[in-house]
Order: structure tokens, then C-alpha cells, then sequence
């Protein structure tokens, strides 16, 4: 927390999701549906459009509040676990 507060005091942006790489890709099932989301240097695509977290598509995608590395299975207790 301390940390984050420093960082944020700064004016740094915050980190990307550890172990994402531009020209990598995320697949996830959702009602029946497969959503494929590749990582860039921006951000993240998602059906041709530009978003700048995976929360923001995990939140289209379901229509409710989600972590995106949650939704996505990258952190601890992730939908893909």
C-alpha cells in the first residue's frame, strides 16, 4: 500500500499485469461464448476496439464489476482456476 501511494504520488502510471507481453493473447469462455483478447503495446484488443485495462472488457464482457487479471484467470483465485 505504501508503495502504491508513492508511486501514485509520483505521477507514475500504474503497472501493467506481470507477465503480459505485447503480441500475447487471453482466451475466455463466458455463456457459451469464446472472447479472445490480445495484448499490445497500448493496451489490450478486444473485437477491434482498443482498451486500456482487462477490467474494462472483463465489465463488457459480463456487465458487472470485475478484476480483469481475476476474470481472465492471471491472478490468485482467477476465473480460469
Amino acid at each position: 500500500m505504501v508503495r502504491q501511494l508513492a508511486r501514485i504520488a509520483a505521477g507514475e502510471d500504474r503497472p501493467k499485469t506481470p507477465g503480459l507481453r505485447p503480441g500475447g493473447r487471453l482466451i475466455r469462455e463466458w455463456n457459451g461464448v469464446t472472447h479472445v483478447v490480445e495484448v499490445t503495446a497500448e493496451g489490450y484488443l478486444w473485437h477491434g476496439t482498443r482498451h486500456r485495462s482487462l477490467s474494462a472488457i472483463a465489465r463488457a464482457i459480463t456487465g458487472a464489476h470485475w478484476s480483469g487479471p481475476r476474470f481472465f484467470g492471471l491472478s490468485k483465485g482467477g476465473a480460469g482456476r
